[in-house]
């Protein structure tokens, strides 16, 4: 499937894509289109071969400030029931599109990340921040449901029950230091360094066994649903699969040969 979307922009540099999101006027608040598009892209890049990782950022001085407020606010308040579910099953697909992407996702979180666009931070697998990258959901600010595009599944699973419950009843912001001390970004740069780092991880990732990382990713989202003897019984099974593929055998021949291992 070809990737050429409209709303956002869309780079690959060998095995990395970069997602810039570029509407920095508005601080790159989402359209319908974005969504869209974004749902399509991370879609299309589940299977895509030739990309092993993503790098996901925004343009300007902000990550996503969440939904725009003309082209999407405006709209939903003149939507009749139907209208507004199809709207949050909209919202909802793009997350479940980042979650079933095999490809790890790295977050560049390159100024605010508001909204929506929290969600969106959440739902990669991995989040690098700029110092100035202040996160809040604030849907409950608004008078809505701080559990929005699967918040309330997602953020307890990265910062605990008990913060989660905090940022998501409040929709208060929390700066880059206190969002890495509590888990939520995994590392907090100086601006300048923000997509050097991103792109090193990614890059790192990319180089990694595609197929085991790909488990991985379903094991973390998948086991949470099961008791400890059925993930233990998924474990093994999918580990058993791995065995024989070949980046089992070419790990153990990179090890005899005293080199690094070349992971397809």
């Amino acid at each position: 499937m070809t990737i050429a979307p409209r709303s956002f922009l869309y780079a690959e540099s060998g095995p990395v894509a970069t997602l810039t999101l570029n509407r920095p006027e508005t601080l790159n608040s989402l359209t319908f289109d974005v969504y869209r598009e974004l749902t399509d892209a991370f879609q299309a890049l589940r299977d895509r071969p030739a990309i092993r990782a993503v790098v996901l950022t925004g343009g300007g001085r902000a990550f996503c400030s969440g939904g725009d407020v003309k082209d999407i606010i405006g709209d939903l308040l003149h939507r009749d029931p139907a209208g507004l579910l199809e709207f949050t099953r909209l919202t909802c697909d793009l997350i479940l599109a980042m979650r079933r992407c095999r490809r790890p996702i790295v977050a560049a979180l390159n100024g605010t990340v508001a909204g929506a666009g929290a969600v969106i931070a959440a739902a990669c697998d991995v989040r690098v921040a700029a110092e100035s990258a202040k996160i809040a959901f604030l849907f409950t600010r608004v008078g809505l449901s701080g559990a929005d595009m699967g918040a309330a599944w997602l953020l307890p699973r990265i910062v605990g029950y008990g913060l989660a419950s905090e940022m998501l009843l409040t929709g208060d912001f929390v700066d880059a230091r206190r969002a890495y001390e509590i888990g939520l970004y995994n590392r907090v740069v100086p601006q300048a360094q923000l997509l050097t780092e991103a792109r090193a991880w990614a890059e790192k990732l990319a180089r990694g066994p595609s197929a085991a990382l790909g488990v991985t990713k379903q094991a973390l989202e998948g086991e949470a649903a099961l008791d400890f003897e059925a993930a233990l019984a998924y474990e093994a099974e999918v580990q058993a699969q791995l065995m024989m593929g070949p980046n089992f055998r070419e790990s153990y021949e990179a090890f005899k040969a005293k080199r690094d291992p070349k992971f397809i």
